[in-house]
């Protein structure tokens, strides 16, 4: 199990990775090596995660997540298979924390009868100085 959270772990057989070979400038070196990693990490197989912050993953997740609700990271950036592996852990790691976070409900608002008023006035005002500035025609 790795703990995300004090509340939040998740079991190592829910993540699966796999070394592929990373696209971009680099030469022989990405030719020859399968450095780039591609994390999958099947959210609906968390039982240790709350059905919450499961829905909450899938809509963070966006197009990462594929039609089997499996979030799939890919880290590509480094030369080195294993600090792409370990960016791809840390990117899943911090989406499974801002899942985690419940979000504050939006309070309605509404303004005030006296501010509604005066913003009514004012918009009067600014119209009679324009009506003002009008050109008279003369017929």
């Amino acid at each position: 199990m790795i703990q995300i959270t004090d509340t939040i772990e998740i079991d190592e057989d829910a993540i699966e990775t796999k070394a592929i070979y990373a696209s971009g400038p680099g030469g022989q070196h990405i030719n020859k090596n399968m450095t780039a990693i591609q994390l999958r990490f099947d959210i609906l197989q968390a039982y240790s995660l709350p059905y919450e912050v499961q829905q909450r993953l899938i809509e963070l997740g966006g197009n990462r997540v594929n039609s089997d609700y499996q979030l799939v990271i890919t880290a590509r950036s480094h030369r080195s298979q294993e600090r792409n592996r370990k960016e791809a852990f840390e990117r899943l790691f911090e989406l499974v924390r801002k899942a985690a976070e419940v979000p504050k409900p939006r309070l309605k608002k509404r303004r005030s009868e006296a501010s509604h008023r005066k913003r009514l006035s004012e918009k009067r005002k600014h119209g009679e100085t324009k009506r003002m500035r009008q050109q008279v025609v003369v017929y």
